[in-house]
């Protein structure tokens, strides 16, 4: 319940908090939120239980501020709104048949278990030992309550622990593992003749004649897209900073606003939480009274506090400065002197005794100190008022004007261009692919039209119009030629090298002895493994890739690259080494068994959802 009164946190970090967490905590978090709620209006009910709307939406929110973020430019119109409310709707039960199984195999945690779970978590720990203001940082970074962050444990500790239990059941013959390891482990004798390109140089020619063919055959490959040439306007933030004029007259005023809050004072506190209910103002009258006659905060926090993480340590609270706690809690807790006790204060979460503890302030820092970091700061906030208007102003000036300059001339903005933008994009700011619409469309490509103030980033815009536009082409010979050479003498020196070893695998064939062939000195390899030793790596694994030689005659076969090629003759198959008592055959059959266990847990979650009734509204 600490976390619980903790609720204006921020963050994305919930993905690091606990490792062995699979499922979502966010997820979990608003089930934990919405699932005591009756009459909620439902988009799913897996084996009799809810789904609720609000827990959709707000999973489908979260998913598409996930896929955005994963984009280079984010664009919510390039996102398949349909295709992830899809998804999420499928996670979601999913999730609840693991949750439903682990309920019905009455698998779940106490508090105490929780409890003991959180403080040995090594995020919460400071040199060893739990640390409450780590623990406080932490989990209001994740931006939950500690009632959501308990109920999120509970029910994925126990999926896990299912989990855990079939990956653990999965069993791998010991012959399986040992003949993988003795097929990783061998060697191989085998003896290879190479054949490079440069031996047969005079035959690799590519005349002016394939070269002109080829580019008549092929007239659609070096054809170029439509491009436009753009005019463009971009308003940024940053920009508007930089230009900002900020006076030392001001800076000290800005400074002196600010000094209190880098003086930022701190207060300790100790709580006693009272879950709501019937008997809670009992409760809270009798926990008083027993105060005034001079009974122990902490013993009373201990015995009462429904925060059973803050109670074992009296209810302390550690050290928060304002912002941190809910409103109603932070409003009390400024209020009260040293050692005073508040009277109740309910918020969302409960009642509350509060004891202020402790007050600490920090030392103001000097104004030099800070003067860059101030005027940043001003000029950003005196940016950003003035980033607003601006942009209004521009994107009114130009759906007006039949051009940039006077836009950028009435608002001090520069006009800049670029070339080559097609379809697919182009150069920064037109890699965003609303912008490159936007350019592209009718009302900009024929009727010059300026485009609309597209945002392309963070306090970031753009406006646009086409300079000159550029019919589909095809390029000229001349511009490809050397394009079209080296590809064709790539392909020729293939064709010659492969032609080569073909000849050379016919005499062999034939009966001739591999030693009389005069085409090079034939390189021996005994014992050697896969990792190759001075040989292209397309030949050993061809080498590798071959059949075992059949009763004392040598398996033959070839390896094409780009500038060699090689004949290949296997002698010999020898089996690896395996060592059932050592680490790499231990490791091997550990990773087998983790991987059947898997593909086991796999099978039982497919048969749950399949098995699972399901009821889609």
């Amino acid at each position: 319940m600490l976390q619980d009164i903790r609720d204006n946190a921020q963050g994305t970090i919930a993905k690091v908090i606990i490792g062995l967490l699979i499922i979502s905590l966010s997820i979990w978090g608003m089930d934990a939120i919405v699932g005591g709620f009756s009459g909620e209006p439902e988009v799913a009910t897996v084996n009799g239980d809810s789904i609720t709307e609000r827990e959709f939406l707000r999973t489908v929110q979260l998913e598409t501020q996930q896929r955005l973020m994963q984009m280079d430019s984010p664009d919510p119109s390039m996102l398949d709104e349909d295709q992830i409310r899809r998804d999420v709707l499928e996670s979601l039960i999913q999730e609840r048949v693991l949750t439903l199984d682990a309920q019905a195999q009455g698998l779940e945690l106490s508090d105490a278990d929780i409890d003991a779970l959180i403080t040995q978590m090594p995020q919460f720990q400071v040199d060893g030992q739990f640390n409450r203001d780590r623990f406080v940082a932490t989990v209001r970074n994740v931006g939950m309550g500690v009632g959501e962050f308990r109920e999120n444990m509970r029910k994925n500790y126990v999926v896990n622990q299912i989990r855990a239990s079939i990956a653990q059941t999965g069993i791998v013959a010991s012959e399986n593992a040992a003949q993988l390891l003795r097929i990783q482990n061998q060697t191989r004798d085998f003896r290879v003749l190479t054949v490079s390109a440069d031996s047969l140089s005079e035959q690799i020619t590519v005349t002016e004649e394939e070269i002109q063919s080829f580019y008549d055959d092929n007239a659609d490959q070096f054809r170029e897209p439509e491009q436009v040439n753009a005019a463009y306007i971009t308003l940024s933030l940053g920009a508007l900073a930089d230009v900002i004029e900020i006076s030392e007259e001001d800076l000290r005023a800005f400074y002196g606003e600010r000094a209190e809050e880098y003086a930022r004072e701190e207060r300790r506190a100790a709580h006693i939480l009272i879950e709501d209910g019937s008997d809670a103002e009992a409760t809270i009258a009798s926990i008083q009274e027993r105060l005034e006659a001079g009974e122990s905060f902490s013993d009373l926090a201990e015995e009462f506090s429904a925060d059973t993480v803050s109670a074992r340590d009296g209810g302390d609270l550690g050290y928060a400065g304002r912002g941190v706690y809910d409103e109603a809690f932070e409003n009390a807790l400024f209020a009260l002197e040293e050692g005073e006790v508040s009277g109740p204060v309910e918020t969302s979460f409960g009642i509350h005794l509060i004891r202020l503890d402790g007050v600490r302030r920090s030392d103001v820092p000097s104004f030099e100190s800070l003067q860059g970091e101030l005027r940043d700061e001003l000029a950003r906030s005196r940016a950003s008022e003035r980033f607003a208007e601006v942009r209004a102003q521009l994107a009114d000036a130009a759906y007006a004007a039949d051009d940039l300059a006077g836009p950028a001339a009435e608002l001090g903005l520069e006009v800049r261009e670029v070339d080559g933008v097609t379809r697919e994009g182009g150069a920064a700011p037109f890699d965003h692919a609303g912008l490159v619409r936007q350019l592209f469309s009718d009302d900009v490509l024929q009727g010059g039209f300026n485009t609309e103030l597209i945002d392309v980033g963070d306090n970031a815009s753009v406006v646009a119009r086409v300079r000159e536009y550029l019919e589909p082409r095809q390029r000229e010979l001349a511009d490809v030629r050397d394009d079209i050479a080296a590809m064709l003498e790539a392909r020729k020196t293939r064709q010659v090298l492969e032609a080569r070893v073909d000849e050379l695998m016919a005499a062999l064939e034939a009966g001739e002895d591999p030693e009389s062939l005069n085409a090079g000195d034939w390189q021996r390899f005994e014992n050697q493994g896969r990792d190759g030793a001075n040989l292209s790596r397309f030949v050993v694994q061809r080498a590798f890739a071959m059949p075992r030689p059949d009763e004392g005659n040598p398996s033959m076969a070839k390896a094409v690259g780009q500038r060699e090629a090689a004949i290949i003759l296997v002698d010999a198959v020898n089996e690896g080494a395996v060592d059932t008592d050592g680490a790499e055959y231990q490791q091997l059959r550990q990773f087998l068994t983790q991987l059947e266990g898997q593909r086991e847990y796999m099978a039982y979650q497919q048969y749950l959802r399949n098995t699972a009734e399901v009821d889609r509204d």
